[in-house]
């Protein structure tokens, strides 16, 4: 069985692609409330989208041009009780482990890298 499913990444490309990316977390930036987090890459959301937390849409985004979507991490958030996905678009594969170790350095919160097929 095919678990990669093609109608995922084509419904994520359209929300994506639909939507207005907001970088409200630049790269070098750290976080508003737990500074010790530094943000090495873009960090932003979808606008008028909704996610678990009441926020957009959230999204990483790499310094390849295409950013095309590369895959998405699914955290869990012991903190804030909740899980949500975030969205991986135009990013290196070492950007993908920076992303990757990102979620995954506290004990707190812990990420699952999903790779796009192909990428």
């Amino acid at each position: 069985m095919d678990y990669n499913n093609k109608g995922f990444w084509s419904m994520l490309d359209d929300l994506v692609s639909g939507s207005e990316i907001v970088i409200d977390r630049p790269k070098g930036s750290r976080h508003p409330k737990y500074t010790d987090m530094l943000y090495e890459v873009d960090y932003g959301y979808l606008k008028n989208t909704a996610s678990m937390d009441g926020g957009g849409i959230d999204i990483w985004r790499g310094t390849d041009e295409k950013h095309e979507i590369d895959g998405i991490i699914c955290i869990v958030d012991l903190l804030k009780k909740d899980s949500e996905i975030k969205i991986l678009s135009g990013c290196t594969n070492s950007e993908k482990e920076t992303i990757y170790k990102f979620h995954n350095k506290s004990e707190f919160m812990k990420g699952i890298f999903i790779s796009r097929e192909g990428s």
